[in-house]
């Protein structure tokens, strides 16, 4: 039997038009579910988000409501000087370079860098035995030319009468031999064999003794003349010049021994016990330290406003934090004309010795000083740099709200620094925990932690500076602390 295919065709139809209508379904089915799905998550971020605000907003009520606490200080008229300083150079009141007077080899000189000697005792011993025996040569002849003195003013007549015939004949004889020279000089200049200036020595020979002859025979008939005829002029010459030659060896023989001129430490030693030391060769450098002097060279700008008397601070360069105090004792009168400065002294006791020769020292003096300035602690001004004339200082009204106020600056000693606008006097400003404080926020004045700069810390003393910055340092880290708080 056969089966009708216009039947099956239409079953068949039927069948898709169902499957098409099951999957619509399914898809429509799962649009919901997702939409659902979205609408759930999308509440729980605005139920979450809701949430995180009210956490933050009572932290943000108690950031809004911290309090800084500072420490301030009143703005004061007074006087003010600038500070000025210079790397100067420790000198010993006294110093002295020691040098041989003469020539002689070295027989004594220990090792002396260091040593501390006392004026007069000896340092160098010299090699003198020539000199020993020149002296002694020296006193011989004086021995004969007293000798002769006494021999010349006690004689009698004859003896005189001998003495002057020896003193003819030696005459007549030099005459001879000095013409006799002349005679054999003239032939070989004649012959070209000696010089012009040959033959001229001897012919002055000649003419001197003549002379010589001339004053002799003068002499003898002076003496056979007079009653007494001793010459003393010529025994007494002749002793005053032995004398003379004894004492001038006598001196040589004292440069034998070197002593020290003065008490002292020796800083130098330039030769050596053995060596030969020529005269004005130098041997050794002493100094008295007791008693220094430090030089410091200023701008003659600076210069100009100093007087003898003004104090001075001294910083030692190899003693850190020792702080010295003194007055200039000299104003150079001169310019160095390559640096335009000027030399300032100032001498300073030094017993301990602590300081020590040709040192370096930091010299600081006060120049140009104003009266009747603005006056705040350094660490109230915030300077835009480090040598700027404009910063900002934090003003506390009487609401103690802190304001953000500029200001320009003048001079500035130590801690202390004037203010030349922006400021009157009698306003507060915060000396501590002004590094980063946001303008116009409250603060808080640490109870007894108000002071007056024109106190302790007001005298421009830089020895306390250091701490003042250290306790500002420490003042502005809390203050940021409770504002992170």
């Amino acid at each position: 039997m056969k089966e009708d295919p216009t039947k099956n065709q239409t079953e068949s139809g039927g069948s898709r038009a169902l499957f098409v209508h099951t999957e619509e379904a399914a898809s429509s089915s799962r649009r919901r579910t997702w939409l659902v799905f979205g609408a759930i998550v999308l509440l729980l971020l605005i139920v979450a988000l809701l949430l995180v605000i009210r956490k933050k907003k009572p932290g943000t009520e108690e950031t809004e409501a911290v309090v800084v606490s500072v420490r301030v200080a009143k703005v004061e008229r007074g006087s003010i000087s600038s500070e000025v300083s210079a790397l100067g150079t420790v000198i010993p009141r006294e110093t002295a370079v020691v040098s041989s007077k003469i020539n002689a080899q070295i027989k004594q000189m220990p090792l002396l860098r260091n040593k501390q000697v006392k004026a007069g005792d000896e340092i160098v011993a010299f090699e003198s035995r020539d000199l020993q025996a020149q002296r002694a040569e020296a006193a011989a002849a004086l021995e004969e030319a007293q000798a002769n003195e006494r021999l010349v003013t006690g004689s009698s007549i004859p003896e005189a009468a001998a003495q002057d015939e020896k003193l003819l004949r030696d005459a007549q004889a030099n005459l001879a031999n000095t013409r006799s020279i002349y005679d054999r000089r003239k032939a070989l200049f004649d012959q070209g064999g000696i010089s012009r200036k040959d033959l001229d020595a001897s012919q002055l020979a000649v003419t001197t003794a003549e002379n010589d002859l001339r004053a002799v025979e003068t002499a003898v008939r002076l003496h056979q003349t007079a009653a007494h005829p001793n010459n003393r002029l010529l025994a007494e010459a002749r002793v005053k010049q032995a004398r003379d030659r004894l004492s001038a060896l006598d001196t040589q023989l004292s440069y034998a021994t070197v002593r020290a001129p003065f008490s002292g430490i020796i800083t130098e030693q330039f030769q050596y016990q053995g060596e030969f030391a020529a005269a004005g060769g130098k041997l050794f450098t002493i100094a008295n330290v007791s008693e220094v002097i430090v030089k410091a060279p200023f701008a003659d700008s600076v210069a100009s406003q100093l007087k003898l008397g003004d104090p001075v601070a001294i910083y030692p360069q190899d003693l850190p934090g020792e702080h010295l105090s003194g007055q200039v004792s000299l104003i150079s009168r001169s310019t160095d004309t390559q640096s335009r400065t000027v030399e300032i002294w100032v001498n300073l006791q030094n017993e301990t010795g602590k300081l020590r020769a040709d040192a370096s020292a930091r010299v600081v003096v006060s120049a140009g000083t104003i009266n009747d300035a603005l006056i705040v602690p350094a660490p109230a001004v915030v300077l835009e740099a480090t040598n700027a004339d404009e910063g900002k200082v934090m003003a506390v009204d009487e609401q103690s709200i802190a304001h953000e106020t500029k200001v320009t600056v003048g001079l500035r000693s130590g801690n202390r620094t004037q203010i030349v606008s922006g400021l009157k006097e009698g306003d507060t400003v915060v000396i501590e925990g002004n590094y980063a404080l946001p303008d116009g926020a409250k603060v808080e004045i640490s109870q007894g932690e108000e002071e007056e700069h024109g106190g302790k810390n007001g005298k421009g003393d830089s020895k306390d500076q250091p701490d003042a910055a250290d306790e500002g340092k420490n003042g502005n880290q809390k203050g940021n602390k409770e504002e992170e708080q």
